[in-house]
């Protein structure tokens, strides 16, 4: 199992279209991937799973998974997270 802390630093958290985003990215990994906010998980895989976990800017979780490309899975899955879902390009 690998397991690695990230924290949402885009706008909308893991809402909607980011939401959206990270499921797919986990779709295409066999491992089991969980994302833990807190005392509460859910299955990386599921939209409603992770809208359910109600991640907010700033909040960090942890993305722990299990399998044959459990390492591959959970590198992706923070990267996503630390380029804001491509929000935020401009500056500020």
């Amino acid at each position: 199992m690998v397991a690695k802390e990230a924290v949402l630093l885009n706008e909308a958290g893991l809402h909607a279209r980011p939401a959206a985003l990270f499921v797919q990215e986990a779709k295409k990994f066999k491992s089991k991937i969980i994302v833990h906010k807190g005392d509460k998980q859910a299955d990386a895989k599921s939209i409603l799973g992770i809208i359910s976990l109600a991640v907010t800017k700033g909040t960090s979780i942890v993305i722990t998974a299990e399998g044959e490309d459990e390492k591959e899975a959970v590198e992706t899955l923070v990267g996503l997270i630390n380029s804001k879902f491509g929000e935020g390009m401009k500056n500020d």
